[in-house]
């Protein structure tokens, strides 16, 4: 008995983590599957190498196509999607104006920015971080 105790126990330590992690990659495998039969135009999306875009056509089987600028639209496979992202919710310009009210026909006044880059140089130096100064091109 205790001959076969010891062999059984490394099969079940190997064979276990082995089994669910084939289970866990299946599962990503149909959830990603998923998420690439569900793409739409007007989906808001990232690709693997980090590109935002909107999708424009989805009619390929393989491909779909990415408007990444106005006017911009590149054709991409499909499996290069890795996730869908929310559009970026923009607020109304009437909204923002109502809001500040050291506004003077739109602009914001000074009075109200000199404190505040007060407030960022004290930060910088209570981090120790210090400002470089600014590069003066096309001096020798």
């Amino acid at each position: 008995m205790n001959n076969l105790l010891l062999p059984l126990l490394l099969l079940v330590v190997v064979a276990v983590p082995l089994v669910l992690g084939t289970r866990k990659q299946k599962k990503q495998q149909a959830a990603q599957q998923d998420l690439q039969k569900s793409i739409a135009p007007g989906d808001r999306v990232m690709t693997t190498s980090g590109l935002y875009g909107t999708v424009a056509d989805a009619s390929g089987d393989d491909t779909i196509d990415i408007e990444i600028a106005p006017g911009v639209v590149t054709t991409w496979l499909r499996i290069a999607v890795r996730e869908k992202v929310q559009p970026a919710v923009e607020t109304d310009e009437t909204e923002v104006e109502a809001d500040s009210d050291d506004t003077v026909g739109g602009v914001a006044s000074t009075s109200a920015e000199a404190p505040a880059q007060e407030s960022i140089e004290d930060e910088g130096e209570k981090s120790g971080a210090q400002i470089a100064p600014p590069l003066e091109h096309g001096k020798k």
